[in-house]
């Protein structure tokens, strides 16, 4: 299943090039009150709203794909864990550009291990990506972004996937500088996901899918899943040694060579393989 946030926060069931507005499904989730749960609700009950979805989808109204504004489909993720360096070929590319490294020691993800970014920083496709520093290079990583489904803690790597709800394309923008990791990836809209969410049961090898990134129609980065040094089971099964993930949570696998500096005006287009494609706007800051 296909599942898209768009417009005003409507729910839509993503066929081809149509959607079907199924926000009536949203009454299968709880209402809340303040203090609000530490969990995204529509992952934590998905299996639930998938069987409201399926008995509204057959009465729901459809719109064509390229009319709605799609936001993030995940609205309240209470972490975005990141994976640094998590590509060979884009270690040495990292470790061999000045405008990357910044004179930063670049080592492989088992010894930097993870990064958070700020929830604060997630925009859907339609946002657009804002320049916020733009006499600063700020750079294009498109990676696979993978949505854990119920409470992780201490997990393995063989039960892992166990944990998953779905997936996602995922934007790590990232401003250069000398600056921690997590304050030049956390700026405003310097998260994007989209177009929708796939439930894990249509995506169920994801080790091996190519991933591709374009600027203004040429190609920066195409690679595919099969080269992750560290690969999703073993980033849930060490992010779960350090942090509990909970339904919704976020996890960016890490992004391959390629990466490239982006400006107001550039258009990005990026694909992955069993999820689709989505195209986001680069915008200077107001």
């Amino acid at each position: 299943m296909k599942l898209c946030r768009f417009n005003d926060d409507r729910l839509g069931l993503v066929r081809g090039e149509r959607v079907l507005d199924v926000s009536e499904a949203l009454d299968a989730l709880p209402p809340c009150s303040y203090p609000l749960p530490d969990v995204d609700l529509l992952i934590e009950r998905l299996a639930a709203l998938r069987a409201r979805v399926d008995t509204v989808a057959p009465r729901a109204a459809e719109l064509p794909l390229g009319a709605v504004k799609l936001l993030s489909p995940i609205a309240n993720p209470g972490k975005i864990v990141a994976a640094p360096v998590n590509y060979a070929k884009h270690l040495e590319e990292a470790r061999s550009d000045p405008g990357i490294h910044h004179q930063n020691p670049i080592e492989e993800i088992r010894r930097v291990g993870l990064f958070l970014k700020a929830t604060s920083s997630l925009i859907g496709p339609s946002q657009g990506i804002v320049v916020r520093q733009p006499d600063r290079r700020t750079d294009h990583e498109i990676e696979l972004a993978v949505v854990i489904g119920r409470r992780a803690d201490r997990v393995s790597a063989r039960e892992a996937m166990e944990y998953v709800a779905g997936y996602c394309i995922g934007f790590d923008i990232t401003l250069r500088g000398p600056e921690e990791r997590s304050l030049r990836k956390s700026i405003d809209s310097y998260c994007v996901l989209g177009p929708w969410l796939v439930t894990a049961d249509e995506l169920s090898d994801p080790s091996r899918i190519g991933l591709r990134l374009a600027v203004n129609g040429e190609t920066r980065q195409h690679a595919n899943t099969r080269d992750l040094i560290m690969p999703i089971p073993q980033l849930i099964e060490f992010a779960t040694s350090f942090y509990t993930l909970m339904p919704g949570d976020v996890l960016l696998t890490g992004t391959p060579e390629g990466v490239g500096p982006i400006k107001e005006g550039d258009v990005l287009h990026a694909s992955i393989d069993g999820i689709g494609s989505m195209e986001v706007r680069v915008r200077g800051a107001a």
